[in-house]
């Protein structure tokens, strides 16, 4: 479907592709749209929601500068998904022993990996860039906790929130992988550490700011190289932390299923992020908070919640979107309003068939949480292609 609504509210529209949209991401959408270093449109996917820092499902192209805070404290989160050469009826009848082989293997919350399970392989690949970064700026340590080495003990591990693994069957009963996580605490402190630094910043060269969450780093100023160098940093350890989970899993599921191979290419996507790119005549810095790239051709993975369907995707390279897509379902109603509203019964009903965590931790992921996915693919047949469809069997949440 084409775009639904475009609003003019600053220096440029912004290009809306639902009607279904909180007047809390409508507000921060029209913020974003008053800053100057905005080039052609903000595009809102049809997932959008009210967010921290800039609205949730924002495709924000800048001229020159990055917004800290649009980026997020969730550096390069995103998805992962892999195909196996197993069908559904070659799964148990109970998962819970798979569950529970794959709760042994991977960290979720606040876990991490002791020293005996650590990846030292992958973790290699990043010990010279991040202490470089910890040794430009001091201030990272505080952020940290002083742990220096806990980045290396998370590497492999899902964190929490709405980070989730799944396995799931798809529409010709094969069975896939898939999960949600991003850079952990290394993205965490990278984010919060730049979004301040900004903010200070601002305030000594500029008297207003529609919000002060929308403070910025030019190129040329100070910290600008400082943050391209430290944000680039922390989405290559996401996505190489979902490299390491998925190999995990793979291990953690062989002794408990019958033999098998990976039959499709694993899809690895960012959906919070930011990196260069060129549209409509001009090279831009893109941050996408909760949307992937959808390039023409391109692969995607677009997750509902833990009790409906998710999506494999091939992307139409829509310009209006800036070859973006919806990163999920997006939330409907906040945490606090989900617990406050829904009970461990409604949990229960919600996930029945599904091999999960049912208890009151999860209720903010319950699904009634969530916009309706179907709505929210009917809304970008325009920006992609559906390949397949997975229902999950299995969910395990952060």
């Amino acid at each position: 479907m084409p775009i639904k609504q475009q609003l003019h509210h600053g220096t440029v529209p912004i290009k809306v592709f639902t009607n279904d949209i909180d007047e809390g991401a409508l507000l921060q959408l029209k913020q974003v749209s008053q800053l100057d270093i905005i080039h052609a449109h903000i595009a809102a996917m049809p997932d959008v929601h009210m967010g921290i820092g800039a609205a949730v499902g924002s495709v924000i192209p800048t001229k020159s500068a990055i917004i800290p805070a649009a980026v997020g404290v969730d550096i390069g989160c995103g998805m992962n998904a892999i195909r196996l050469s197993l069908t559904a009826h070659q799964l148990p009848n109970n998962l819970k022993s798979i569950r529970q082989a794959i709760e042994s293997a991977i960290p979720v919350g606040f876990e991490k990996h002791n020293t005996e399970t650590m990846r030292e392989k992958a973790c290699k690949a990043f010990a010279h860039k991040i202490t470089h970064i910890f040794n430009q700026h001091p201030e990272l340590y505080k952020i940290f906790n002083k742990d220096k080495n806990r980045w290396m003990l998370q590497m492999g591990t899902l964190g929490g929130g709405n980070h989730f693994i799944e396995l799931c069957i798809d529409e010709s009963q094969q069975v896939w992988l898939m999960l949600h996580s991003g850079s952990r605490g290394i993205g965490n402190a990278i984010g919060t550490y730049f979004i301040a630094l900004a903010q200070k910043d601002m305030a000594k060269h500029l008297h207003h700011l529609p919000h002060k969450d929308l403070s910025y780093f030019r190129e040329g100023t100070e910290h600008f190289n400082d943050y391209v160098e430290a944000v680039e940093l922390a989405q290559q350890y996401a996505y190489a932390n979902r490299q390491e989970m998925m190999q995990l899993i793979i291990q953690a599921i062989r002794p408990h299923l019958p033999p098998f191979t990976l039959t499709h290419e694993a899809v690895n996507c960012h959906h919070n992020y930011v990196q260069q790119e060129y549209h409509f005549g001009t090279m831009v810095y893109l941050t996408r908070k909760g949307a992937i790239s959808a390039k023409e051709g391109e692969l995607g993975i677009i997750p509902g919640s833990m009790g409906t369907q998710s999506y494999i995707v091939r992307g139409k390279g829509n310009p209006e979107s800036f070859h973006s897509c919806a990163h999920g379902a997006g939330r409907r109603m906040s945490r606090n309003a989900a617990k406050q509203r829904f009970t461990q019964k409604d949990l229960i009903h919600q996930t029945q068939g599904i091999e999960c965590r049912k208890d009151k931790a999860v209720i903010d992921e319950i699904p009634s949480a969530y916009k309706d996915i179907d709505s929210v693919m009917k809304n970008q047949t325009d920006l992609v292609e559906t390949l397949h469809t997975l229902k999950q069997v299995l969910c395990i949440k952060g």
